[in-house]
């Protein structure tokens, strides 16, 4: 069972669940790339003001489960957005900066784009949706995905332990 920080804001109380550190694996794929297998480690803090500080890390993996290489990074922050809403901001070394809005419910959060920023020399990137749930102790989450000329729809999926 988790049990909320005593020293956490209370404005982050309905995302007290994704505090902690996070790895797993998942499964991503689009039209434009093979489907692969990958391992993602997140980290999740606070320092006791209204904010969740965010970390994710990717890597492909082989059919053994061993790392190949890396695949992406995040670096954001979760924000409450009022009664029952959230705000993620993330930003990637990819050159996008990506803003989402939504609703938090008891271990579930649902958010979407609600503005996307590239650098000139990144990739075609539209809009995105992400739904993080914490499901039998476990942080699963899914992503959909409008880039390159494709249209929103399937691109990433995972299940993470807790292991701190």
């Amino acid at each position: 069972m988790f049990t909320i920080d005593p020293t956490l804001h209370p404005d982050i109380a309905p995302l007290a669940w994704l505090v902690g550190r996070w790895e797993g694996a998942g499964v991503v794929g689009y039209p434009t790339i093979e489907s692969a297998n990958f391992g993602q480690e997140i980290i999740c803090t606070h320092d006791g003001r209204p904010f969740l500080r965010w970390e994710s890390q990717t890597w492909l993996l082989d059919d053994a489960g061993t790392r190949v290489r890396p695949l992406a990074t995040e670096l954001g922050f979760w924000r409450p957005g009022g009664q029952g809403e959230a705000e993620l901001l993330l930003s990637h070394p990819t050159g996008i900066v990506e803003m989402y809005y939504g609703s938090v419910e008891p271990a579930r959060v649902e958010v979407r784009t609600d503005g996307v920023i590239r650098s000139p020399h990144a990739k075609e990137y539209a809009a995105a949706s992400r739904m993080y749930g914490y499901v039998n102790s476990n942080l699963m989450w899914v992503m959909d995905m409008a880039a390159v000329g494709q249209q929103l729809q399937s691109h990433v999926s995972a299940e993470l332990k807790r292991v701190d």
